[in-house]
């Protein structure tokens, strides 16, 4: 059996810069992964098959064709394996929950089947934020996901991550959404501190927020409630929602204010960055 950790992708600004001629926005968006995530496991077996556990599993029960599935056919068409999905991050809450199991089946059933398939093309033909989470380090992404480079160096920091439970289909917030695109970020090589890429980061914003919170203004609540918290530094909203997330100076921190969030009903994680081995792909 192998067993992959398939970490929450945070996009810690998001601007839309432009809309194709086929209706897919272009992106700038840096993103990271914190240490939190769901677990992939795959085994071989005389049939294709997929068992889903964990706190949010129930909620892709009813799925007649998961991504880890689709991927497994895409990956090996006719090969079969067990994979087994622990879901404990939140579904369709703008951290690439689905996107990070895909990704970490399609490596994981490359190793099992012996492949060695360049995963890459794969990933795009399953979503535009299955390239990026391949790998799970921070990098920079643009055209609708697809185009990578590598992030700006990162200091250490801390981040708290709040989902209140509720749902944002990302097409709707992408039709909410108004006012002009936004040019390309301006980065730098590296920040040396976390004071330098939290200013950096207040001149960035997440161009779906204000579409996001009229469409559920619960997202508005989670929001002030972590900008609230004591050594807040930033808080913001990831993806297209409703996760949104607070950066802190330590993972300490975070995990500390993580815990004293009393909102019995959201999801809440805090803590630092994954470091994840290298990458097979």
């Amino acid at each position: 059996m192998i067993s992959l950790f398939a970490p929450a992708k945070v996009n810690l600004f998001l601007h839309v810069t432009a809309k194709r001629a086929d209706g897919y926005h272009l992106l700038d968006s840096l993103a990271v992964f914190p240490a939190v995530g769901d677990t992939v496991r795959v085994a071989d077996a005389s049939a294709l098959s997929l068992d889903i556990s964990g706190p949010f599993g129930a909620v892709l029960q009813a799925e007649p064709d998961n991504l880890l599935l689709r991927a497994a056919r895409l990956l090996a068409p006719g090969r079969d394996a067990a994979l087994h999905l622990e879901k404990n991050l939140p579904v369709a809450s703008g951290i690439g929950g689905g996107s990070a199991d895909a990704a970490a089946a399609l490596r994981a059933l490359n190793r099992l089947w012996g492949i060695k398939a360049k995963l890459p093309p794969l990933a795009l033909q399953l979503g535009a934020d299955v390239p990026v989470c391949l790998a799970s380090r921070p990098a920079r992404m643009q055209g609708i996901g697809e185009v990578l480079a590598p992030a700006p160096r990162l200091p250490e920091f801390g981040m708290v991550l709040v989902n209140p439970g509720v749902a944002v289909p990302t097409p709707a917030v992408f039709k909410a959404r108004q006012g002009d695109f936004s040019p390309p970020a301006s980065l730098p090589a590296a920040w040396t501190s976390v004071d330098a890429m939290v200013a950096d980061l207040r001149n960035c914003t997440n161009d779906l927020q204000t579409a996001a919170i009229g469409i559920q203004p619960v997202i508005g609540e989670v929001l002030d409630v972590l900008a609230a918290l004591p050594g807040a530094r930033l808080a913001r909203m990831s993806g297209s929602g409703a996760t949104c997330f607070a950066i802190f100076s330590t993972p300490a921190d975070a995990a500390a204010a993580a815990a004293a969030i009393d909102q019995p009903s959201w999801w809440r994680w805090g803590g630092g960055l994954y470091e994840p081995p290298q990458p097979d792909l």
